[in-house]
């Protein structure tokens, strides 16, 4: 389920980020900041574009509030990233006794091994090593675009960077 209501307090970031005045400004300006981590952490390129076109247009559709909301870019990244989830339990579903087939390499990941070891995360842990040091997003723009404390990002961070240290070093 999506939540449409402001993302809860954190700590204000160093340097605010200015949002544009109408949608139209946002969306030119942020598509491929929203698209990159999704791709990044999705996985499938038409996946990814399809959910960030899905989360652009929920924005729309709310753009007054979405607006003032401290990052919008997170709240559609996260709107994104939860429409491709239900995707991927309804692709389940529809393939009753099939495994679900691992989405396509991602572009602009420099390293085939890494690429793989990233996309062997639970989805949880590979968002926020995206976020973290794909997208350069601090730890609490991430709590607050994925709405979970700052604590839970840095356990997932923990977690997920571990576990890359081990795939990779296989």
């Amino acid at each position: 389920m999506i939540r449409t209501e402001p993302m809860e307090e954190v700590e204000q970031p160093a340097s605010p980020r200015l949002v544009p005045r109408r949608f139209e400004d946002f969306y030119r300006a942020e598509w491929d900041s929203v698209y990159r981590p999704l791709l990044a952490t999705i996985g499938d390129p038409h996946l990814a574009k399809d959910a960030t076109a899905e989360a652009m247009a929920r924005a729309y559709q709310r753009w007054s509030k979405v607006r003032t909301y401290r990052n919008p870019s997170g709240w559609v990244y996260r709107v994104g990233l939860n429409w491709a989830r239900s995707r991927f339990r309804r692709q389940r579903r529809e393939v009753l006794g099939e495994p679900h087939v691992a989405p396509a390499a991602a572009d602009n990941l420099p390293d085939n091994d890494l690429d793989a070891a990233l996309r062997s995360l639970p989805l949880d842990q590979r968002s926020v090593i995206v976020l973290r040091y794909y997208m350069d997003w601090s730890q609490e723009e991430i709590a607050n675009a994925l709405r979970v404390p700052v604590g839970t990002v840095k356990s997932r961070l923990h977690r997920g960077l571990r576990k890359l240290e081990q795939e990779v070093t296989r």
